[in-house]
C-alpha cells in the first residue's frame, strides 16, 4: 500500500504532538526535590512516586519517531516517483528549513534526555554522607523546554515537507504538459478569429 504525503504529515504531527504532551506532563509531575531523612550514615533521600522518568523517555521515543518519519517523508517516492536529493538541496528555502528541523530535533532530544538521565541518577543514589544534602531533582523547566522544542521540530519538518512537495511539482512539471497539450488540441489555426459563427 502506497503512503501519501498527507499520511506522512499526519504521522509526523501525531508523533510530535504526543512527544510534546508527554514532555509537558513529565515536567508538571516532577517534584522540586526529595525529602531528606537523617540516617546513621548521613542523609537518605525519599522521593515521591511520580511518572517523570518513564514519561520523559516516552517523550524522547516519540520525538525520535517524529524526526525519523519527517526525514523519510522528504525523500519518499510518492506515486513511485522519487526526487534526487541533489535537486531538493538546490532549493535554498528547503535547505534552510531542513537544517533547522534537524537542529531543533537534536536540541529537543538533548533537553529531554539530559534531565531525565539526571533525575534517574538522583533517584538511584539515595544515601549521601553529607548531612546537609537537600535531595535535589533535575533542574526545573528543562524537560518542559525540550517538549516545546519537540513540537517546534515537528512543525519545521512539516514546513520542509511542504517545500519538498513544491520542489517535486517543479521537478516533474506536474500537470503543465497535459494542460499545454489540451490547449494545443483545442487551437485550430484554420479558424478565423473574427468568424461570426464562432461568436454565436
Amino acid at each position: 500500500m502506497a503512503v501519501t504525503m498527507k499520511q506522512m504529515a499526519l504521522f509526523v504531527s501525531f508523533f510530535g504532538v504526543v512527544s510534546f504532551i508527554l514532555g509537558v506532563i513529565a515536567e508538571h509531575k516532577k517534584p522540586a526535590s526529595g525529602i531528606p531523612v537523617a540516617v546513621k550514615d548521613g542523609v537518605s533521600c525519599k522521593f515521591p512516586s511520580d511518572p517523570t522518568i518513564p514519561l520523559g523517555y516516552l517523550s524522547i521515543v516519540f520525538l525520535i519517531a517524529s524526526t525519523v518519519v519527517g526525514y523519510l517523508s522528504l525523500f519518499y517516492p510518492y506515486k513511485g516517483k522519487s526526487v534526487p536529493q541533489g535537486v531538493l538541496f538546490k532549493h535554498t528555502t528547503f535547505l534552510v528549513f531542513f537544517n533547522v528541523a534537524l537542529f531543533t530535533s537534536g536540541l529537543a532530544a538533548t533537553m529531554l534526555l539530559w534531565p531525565v538521565i539526571q533525575e534517574q541518577i538522583h533517584r538511584s543514589g539515595k544515601v549521601h554522607p553529607d548531612a546537609d544534602y537537600a535531595c535535589p531533582t533535575a533542574k526545573t523547566g528543562i524537560i518542559g523546554g525540550g517538549a516545546f522544542l519537540s513540537l517546534d521540530s515537528c512543525l519545521f519538518w512539516l514546513v520542509a515537507l511542504m517545500l519538498a512537495d513544491n520542489v517535486r511539482e517543479d521537478h516533474f512539471d506536474d500537470g503543465k504538459g497535459e494542460r499545454n497539450a489540451d490547449y494545443e488540441d483545442a487551437y485550430d489555426p484554420s479558424i478565423n478569429a473574427y468568424d461570426a459563427s464562432m461568436v454565436m
